[in-house]
């Protein structure tokens, strides 16, 4: 890990149906084009085997769940990453006994499954009902150690949480990766948080100093509930930061996309330590993050 070192991150973008299958081959397909123009390290997008099937509150779809061990996804992706000597973080809808996480298992250029992260916040509103079919993750954050780098890897909803990508960051993460599923607003159609969204992640590269990569779905999906239709049009915009919080690559809001940028994590590294954020934090001065409602703990 030590020397020159040079990452070629990407992030994916595409449009998902509701068959298994179709979606893995999309992934696959792009993350071998990715491949091709150099990238190291692929993010695909949240939950890419179906639709984003959290819409409703539906008990069928808990069937999508699949335990993490011998997940024929994973599996598939380990055979894929190995063969092209990339790193894959690769979402699921994790079935453990009697509970069930929105999880990623992280696999390694040489196969290797590196792990498992539990998504830890779990939003709960119109079009977004995911406190029906997953638990709270129970990994805390974390941190992999690839053969490109240090990745912190969390999903969605938790890239709104400055505490989770600071987390990642102190145990070393060098680069951070949000797979999303985000789009319209059901109960707004005039709500568009996609700038808000890009915004508060810039925010974490940028406080951090390290590269971001986030990869969205694309297009519009129809589930149906008890109540008729509910939509979602999914906008795009995956992007890739660099260490100061500037966009280095961005799709748009319709397109299938692959995104690739180059970082020297060395060089990041020293300007990372020589601007003194890690430095001058004040840990004994943070307690009160340990709360809910802000009181001083102390009093």
């Amino acid at each position: 890990m030590e020397g020159g070192r040079s990452v070629v991150v990407s992030a994916l973008q595409f449009a998902c149906s509701d068959v298994v299958s179709q979606n893995v081959d999309t992934a696959e397909r792009l993350v071998r084009y990715a491949h091709a123009k150099g990238a190291n390290i692929i993010l695909i997008q949240e939950l890419f085997e179906g639709y984003y099937f959290c819409q409703a509150q539906r008990e069928d779809f808990i069937q999508r769940a699949k335990p993490y061990k011998s997940h024929p996804t994973i599996l598939r992706m380990q055979k894929l990453a190995k063969e092209l000597g990339v790193v894959i973080p690769v979402s699921f809808f994790e079935e453990a006994n009697n509970a069930h996480y929105n999880s990623i298992a992280v696999i390694d250029a040489d196969g290797t499954d590196l792990g498992l992260y539990r998504k830890s916040h779990i939003p709960d509103g119109p079009g977004y009902q995911e406190k029906f079919y997953f638990n709270p993750g129970d990994t805390g954050f974390k941190v992999f150690e690839t053969k490109f780098a240090k990745i912190g890897i969390a999903i969605c909803w938790d890239q709104w949480f400055p505490e989770a990508a600071r987390a990642m960051v102190l145990q070393g993460a060098e680069i951070l990766f949000y797979p999303t599923a985000i789009g319209s607003e059901p109960q707004d159609d005039g709500l568009d948080s996609r700038e808000h969204w890009k915004r508060v992640m810039q925010g974490h590269a940028g406080a951090n100093l390290v590269p971001l990569v986030a990869s969205n779905r694309i297009g519009k999906e129809v589930i149906k509930t008890e109540h008729g239709n509910s939509e979602i049009t999914f906008y795009g915009n995956s992007f890739i930061a660099g260490p100061t919080g500037e966009i280095v690559s961005l799709a748009n809001d319709k397109d299938e996309d692959i995104l690739l940028a180059k970082f020297d994590l060395d060089k990041i590294k020293s300007k990372r330590h020589s601007w003194g954020i890690f430095r001058d934090r004040r840990p004994d001065l943070y307690k009160v993050l340990l709360t809910l409602d802000g009181r001083n703990p102390s009093l």
